[in-house]
């Protein structure tokens, strides 16, 4: 494990004061590079994610992905956590923490669009970091990306009926533009370059593998030489993938710089619950993992997905339905600022209860 990596969470918190600070003296360069976006999308960020996701890309194998069907548990788990359980828990929370425990502390209108946030996070199930902490987690790559399409799929169909269902609108539309966009750059072009990349690292023609430095060229095991080739491949690219993500959180906590000191209490209230239905949810899947007996590199990406979100797609439905200086659109954002650092704690859990499951197929 590289310098970056062994001290990730140092680096992440380091990060996140460094880009408080520069989002409140130099405000008009986040706010340039808060501008630069599509359909809700910020393509900067979009950039540092797509350097992140890129090595697990690669490593994905193709031929194995055929397998996946033969042991379902691990899916069965993610759809049923994502789409029967984690809306609802966002809910009710919400609920109970801001129509009850911090009723006197906001305003009636503050905290229904506080439990709207809360709500549009919670029916939108990650699609691009997670691939990062299923990587940091020793999560398989090949089932990640199932996880990840299947989700996504289900995501075209019951993203607008839940969100509507639970916020009691009778019509949401869908921001279809958003979530084509990040589902391109995120899923499609970043495991096209990984397919790509990783056909050119594996033996061409006639047996001669292609030369990588550090790998032994005359191994005679041809699947063997393909896996330390693009085992090396991979490796070199950890510290650009650990500098994306540091990069990254500089420019979120840059472009709410000035929210966060603004309304540090708002702030404080929102994430309260935000954290109790991360943790708790991740709890669940663990647990549920654990009883399941999935192995360890299943039950890891099975339960970040359940944990993380698609904040793009609650971003901007929040913006679209409520406005962009509401409170669910703020709510929105403190669930974007409190992902990495929180993530970062369940993939150590993970990381460190490895032992507690098993290695073998499911």
């Amino acid at each position: 494990m590289g310098l970056f990596e062994r001290y990730l969470t140092l680096w992440v918190g380091l990060c996140i004061l460094l880009g408080v600070l520069l989002g409140n003296l130099v405000p008009g360069v986040f706010q340039f590079i808060a501008g630069l976006e599509y359909a809700h999308v910020n393509l900067v960020v979009a950039v540092f994610i797509w350097i992140m996701i890129y090595p697990m890309m690669v490593q994905i194998d193709f031929s194995a992905l055929k397998d996946i069907g033969r042991k379902p548990k691990g899916l069965v788990l993610t759809l049923i956590v994502n789409w029967l359980i984690k809306p609802f828990t966002m809910a009710a929370l919400g609920w109970l923490f801001f129509k009850v425990f911090f009723a006197g502390f906001v305003d009636s209108e503050s905290a229904t669009e506080y439990i709207a946030g809360m709500i549009l996070l919670g029916v939108a199930p990650c699609t691009a970091m997670v691939f990062v902490w299923s990587r940091l987690a020793n999560g398989d790559p090949n089932y990640t990306l199932v996880q990840v399409a299947v989700n996504d799929l289900i995501m075209i169909f019951a993203f607008a009926p839940i969100a509507a269902f639970l916020l009691g609108v009778s019509n949401i539309q869908v921001p279809w533009e958003t979530l084509l966009l990040s589902v391109g750059l995120y899923v499609v072009l970043p495991l096209g370059a990984g397919a790509f990349t990783r056909h050119r690292l594996e033996l061409k023609g006639g047996g001669r593998p292609v030369d990588v430095p550090g790998v032994e060229a005359s191994c005679v095991d041809a699947p063997r030489v393909d896996s330390l080739r693009i085992d090396t491949f991979v490796n070199r690219l950890k510290p650009w993938s650990v500098i994306g993500l540091l990069a990254t959180v500089v420019l979120l906590f840059g472009f709410q710089a000035e929210k966060i000191i603004a309304q540090p209490q708002t702030i404080v209230l929102i994430a309260i619950p935000l954290l109790i239905q991360t943790y708790g949810i991740f709890a669940l899947t663990y647990g549920a993992a654990k009883a399941m007996r999935l192995p360890h590199n299943i039950a890891a990406p099975a339960c970040l997905i359940g944990t993380s979100n698609f904040f793009e797609l609650a971003v901007a439905v929040a913006i679209s339905l409520f406005g962009l200086n509401s409170g669910a659109a703020l709510a929105t954002v403190v669930g974007v600022l409190v992902e990495v650092p929180v993530m970062l704690s369940l993939v150590a859990i993970i990381n460190r209860t490895e032992r507690l499951f098993g290695s073998g197929r499911v």
